[in-house]
């Protein structure tokens, strides 16, 4: 059996969390897993996550219990390995992951699905700002560092602009996961 990966990446403030929880209230019931990451953060700041110390993620690291695992904005993130064995069993799995950590991804996963949420400039600002997790000149800081991005050719992408009503943008992300859980099923 061969299941399907879904990474799903883009800019802070672009809108994934509310992406994954539209498609999460949509979807439930269906052969959907939404991986947990785990995240050296406190839980809250509206984000679905297990949290975990830095000593406590360094032992798990250390056991080869991330499938995936990246550093970013000084905290650290992995998704675990029961992310393997979901696929193993033929299950599309959704992964809210990072674009800088995408070659390690396609390493391990090299038919990943991967679909990109951004929004508009003013878009992100405002939301960054609404979260008030950084001050006004780390979030100036964070949105000077928006880079254009790119992926390799014959890597399957789809690119979701989150600017405008979340049911928009949800849907458009509903429909991509029902096809890769339609994929899956007949590999499975």
């Amino acid at each position: 059996m061969s299941g399907g990966l879904v990474y799903v990446m883009g800019p802070s403030g672009a809108g994934k969390d509310s992406l994954l929880a539209y498609a999460r209230d949509t979807l439930a019931g269906e052969p959907i897993v939404f991986a947990h990451r785990y995240i050296t953060r406190p839980v809250g700041h509206g984000e679905n996550h297990i949290a975990l110390t830095a000593d406590e993620f360094a032992r798990r690291s250390n056991l080869g219990l991330f499938a995936l695992e990246w550093a970013s904005h000084e905290l650290r993130y992995g998704i675990g390995i029961e992310l393997d064995a979901w696929l193993a069993r033929g299950c599309a799995v959704v992964v809210n992951g990072s674009r800088q950590h995408l070659r390690e991804v396609l390493a391990r996963y090299p038919l990943a699905q991967l679909v990109h949420v951004d929004a508009a400039p003013h878009i992100l600002a405002a939301r960054l700002g609404a979260r008030a997790r950084e001050t006004a000149e780390q979030v100036a800081a964070r949105l000077a560092r928006h880079a254009p991005f790119q992926v390799p050719d014959g890597v399957r992408l789809t690119s979701i602009d989150n600017s405008g009503a979340l049911e928009t943008a949800g849907q458009r992300f509903v429909d991509v996961l029902r096809g890769v859980a339609q994929t899956a099923g007949r590999v499975a």
